[in-house]
């Protein structure tokens, strides 16, 4: 992999993290395209530079992990679920990192959002803020975020799906969906690092610079574009986006 590559893979990882549109899959289905294989090596790469991305959330929501020992408690709750999960499963879950797999969960989640958002409307008794989300309802949100170990659900689509089902707003679905990721995607990159640590020589080190750097630049937007969108729109376009490029990897696949 080159560094330019490693840079197009950032900026990809960075836009994609929080939009629910699965950035896992968009990694994948970006590094087939430019002829990049899987390697142990290239998916520890792929889960390293997820750290910039979640270094943005800690930038932008610093005032609130730095003061909030209620959220923290939240935040772990809803974290034990896939933890346990994705550590039991650690092996399943890296066999299933296949173009294919990812353009079928792509259009699934898709079709997901697009029915949950008919049917879905903002009530005066949703909950608005993230100091109201019970400690059941951040746990419950947590096993919907564990679904997204399976390549091409995203994490962010399940969870932000999962806090709007349990009755949250899309706002607050979405901000603590940014927030969750902070320590599920610590966990999950530093214990790949430490799995893989020794397969990295020096050119892997500098591509993990660059795509952790256009990472964190690109998250930054992509959270403060994301927030902007749902106050005006719905989660329907990113349903539609989902299904058609799904459906395009799945033509171009089968050729």
């Amino acid at each position: 992999m080159t560094t330019l590559e490693a840079a197009i893979l950032g900026i990809i990882e960075g836009l994609t993290e929080f939009l629910p549109i699965s950035s896992t899959g968009h990694l994948i289905l970006a590094s087939w395209i430019m002829g990049i294989k899987q390697t142990e090596t290239h998916k520890a790469f792929e889960v390293a530079i997820q750290l910039g991305s979640i270094l943005a959330v800690v930038f932008l929501y610093r005032e609130k992990l730095f003061h909030s020992v209620e959220l923290w408690k939240k935040l772990i709750i809803a974290f034990i679920p896939t933890g346990a999960l994705g550590f039991l499963l650690y092996k399943l879950i890296k066999s299933l990192f296949s173009p294919y797999i990812v353009a079928v969960m792509l259009i699934v989640g898709g079709i997901v959002f697009i029915l949950v958002e008919l049917f879905y409307r903002e009530q005066k008794h949703h909950i608005n803020s993230l100091d109201e989300i019970p400690y059941k309802k951040a746990f419950a949100i947590g096993f919907f975020q564990s679904l997204a170990m399976i390549p091409g659900t995203s994490r962010s689509g399940a969870t932000i799906i999962g806090g709007m089902l349990l009755g949250l707003s899309r706002k607050t679905a979405a901000e603590f969906s940014f927030l969750l990721a902070v320590p599920t995607m610590f966990v999950a990159t530093f214990y790949d690092i430490f799995k893989h640590h020794n397969e990295f020589q020096v050119d892997n080190w500098i591509n993990l610079a660059v795509g952790f750097g256009f990472a964190f630049i690109f998250a930054v937007l992509s959270i403060k574009f994301l927030l902007s969108f749902i106050s005006k729109h719905s989660f329907i376009p990113f349903g539609i986006y989902r299904i058609i490029i799904g459906l395009i990897f799945l033509w171009m696949l089968s050729k």
